[in-house]
């Protein structure tokens, strides 16, 4: 198979290619990176020469050669490379910015800030514990829920923009994934809730599930 996306099942930006590939309905191989086991495979020759950065996921394309890094690149990718496919980007210039702006407002701002290096250098730089590092995750994921929620107010219909998936879905369900994984008060957040469940019921959101790929603990 050409496509590739080496990934880790808990990894929010592999997850958001993951909805996509499978929102796209496109044949993929999943290749676990698994962050952790082995010093962090990421770290190993074999990955490091895909991806310089070690981080995942990482997209291959064999029959064109091509080798892609970062989330929303892969995903933008896919958008122009499959036309035939649904996209997530609207056409409209002014809807397509605020669909990527309410995208970056998470997968830039929210997510990298409670990733898993960053938690690894809270505890071994700083000292931080368990709690101190759950305590980091959710307020930075509750100071940013509370600005999708406002901006949510103005936009949302079924999905993050309207009636019609987007890439603000695409990584706002991880992130929402990640929140009640660290026990964030989800009440709190009406519209992102009702978001997550309507996405949740989709076929592409079900199978890009962490608990559903092959490296699941």
């Amino acid at each position: 198979m050409s496509l590739k996306l080496y990934g880790y099942w808990r990894s929010s930006a592999s997850y958001r290619v993951r909805i996509a590939l499978h929102y796209k309905s496109l044949n993929f191989d999943y290749v676990p990176v698994h962050l952790v086991k082995d010093g962090g495979q990421q770290k190993a020759d074999a990955y490091s020469g895909i991806n310089p950065s070690m981080l995942v996921p990482t997209f291959v394309d064999d029959d064109e050669d091509i080798v892609l890094n970062q989330s929303l690149a892969i995903i933008e990718y896919l958008d122009e490379k499959y036309l035939d496919k649904p996209s997530l980007l609207p056409s409209h210039t002014l809807d397509k910015a605020r669909v990527r702006a309410l995208a970056q407002d998470i997968a830039c701002d929210i997510q990298p800030i409670s990733n898993l290096r960053i938690l690894e250098s809270l505890k071994s730089d700083f000292d931080a514990n368990n709690e101190q590092t759950k305590a980091w995750c959710v307020k930075w994921i509750e100071t940013g829920f509370k600005a999708i929620e406002r901006r949510l107010a103005t936009r949302a219909g079924k999905y993050c923009y309207g009636y019609e998936v987007t890439l603000a879905d695409v990584c706002l369900i991880p992130q929402v994934y990640n929140a009640i994984r660290f026990n964030v008060e989800m009440q709190q957040f009406p519209l992102i809730q009702k978001i997550y469940n309507n996405c949740n019921e989709l076929e592409a959101f079900k199978r890009a599930i962490p608990e559903a790929q092959i490296d699941a603990a």
